[in-house]
C-alpha cells in the first residue's frame, strides 16, 4: 500500500470510530504500531486535527472534512450509479471495490448530501451473469496487465467450435454481454470474444510484448464510429469471433 494510500485510509478509520488504538490501527493497515506513531505524528503536523496518544488511542475531530471529496450532487449521483453497475455486471470483487469506494466517499459527505444520496431513483438491476463469465474476470484482467497469452476454447455465433490463442487486450461491456478484444494468433487479426461464449480458458506462461499492428490502439484505429455491425450494435461488435 503506498503511503499516501495509508494515511488517507487512517483517517477514514478514525472518522468512523471514535476511539482507536495503535494496535487496531497497526492490524487494519497491516504494518508495525511503530509505523502507526509515525503516521499519525505526520498527520498531526500536517494540520489533520488528531488527538490522543500513544498508549491511549487516537480519535479526529469530527468537524473535520476532507475538500478533495467534496463532490456535487450530480457527481455522487454518475458515481453512485457507475457503482451499482460494476456490482450487478462484474465479480464479486469489483464489486466489492466498488462499494469500498461508495463508503469513501459517503463517510466525508456533509449530512444533507448522504440523505439526498439515499434518496436516489437510479438503480441498475442484477440480472446474473453466467457463472463462468464472472469467474474469468480476475484472471482475465492479470492477463491483460500482464500481457499473458491464452488459450481459449469458443463457440461461435453460428455454432461452431474452435480452438483460438489470443493476445488479450482490453474487455469491454455491450450491454448484456462482456467481451474480450484480442489479437488471435489462429487468425492473425483482432477479434472479440464474447465471454459467455468461453467455454474454456487457460492462462499461459508465455508473455507477449507490444508489437506494429497488434496493439489495442492498432484495434481502435480499425473501428469507425457510427459504423453499424451485422447486429446492429456497433462496429467493435461486427468483429466478434467467427
Amino acid at each position: 500500500m503506498r503511503r499516501a494510500d495509508r494515511l488517507f485510509k487512517i483517517i477514514q478509520i478514525l472518522r468512523c470510530r471514535r476511539l482507536s488504538t495503535a494496535a487496531y490501527l497497526a492490524e487494519q493497515l497491516e504494518i508495525s504500531t511503530r509505523t502507526v506513531y509515525r503516521d499519525i505524528n505526520d498527520l498531526v503536523c500536517s494540520g489533520v486535527p488528531i488527538v490522543g496518544e500513544a498508549g491511549v488511542g487516537y480519535a479526529l475531530d469530527k468537524s473535520f472534512e476532507l475538500p478533495p471529496l467534496m463532490f456535487s450532487i450530480d457527481e455522487i449521483t454518475a458515481l453512485q450509479l457507475g457503482a451499482r453497475l460494476v456490482q450487478s455486471w462484474a465479480d464479486d470483487t469489483m464489486a466489492r471495490h466498488a462499494e469500498s469506494a461508495l463508503q469513501k466517499i459517503n463517510q466525508v459527505l456533509p449530512a444533507h448530501l448522504r440523505v439526498q444520496i439515499q434518496r436516489t431513483t437510479l438503480m441498475a438491476v442484477n440480472l446474473a451473469p453466467a457463472p463462468n463469465v464472472l469467474s474469468y474476470f480476475s484472471p482475465l484482467r492479470s492477463a491483460i496487465d500482464c500481457k499473458q497469452i491464452l488459450r481459449l476454447d469458443y463457440t461461435d455465433r453460428a455454432g461452431n467450435q474452435t480452438c483460438r490463442v489470443v493476445r488479450p487486450l482490453c474487455m469491454t461491456f455491450f450491454a448484456p454481454f462482456w467481451l474480450l478484444t484480442a489479437w488471435c494468433e489462429t487468425r492473425q487479426d483482432f477479434r472479440n470474444f464474447r465471454l459467455d461464449r468461453i467455454d474454456r480458458m487457460d492462462v499461459t506462461d508465455s508473455h507477449f510484448q507490444d508489437e506494429p499492428g497488434k496493439t489495442l490502439a492498432d484495434f481502435l484505429e480499425t473501428v469507425q464510429p457510427g459504423d453499424e455491425g451485422s447486429d446492429g450494435s456497433g462496429g467493435v461488435v461486427d468483429v466478434i469471433c467467427k
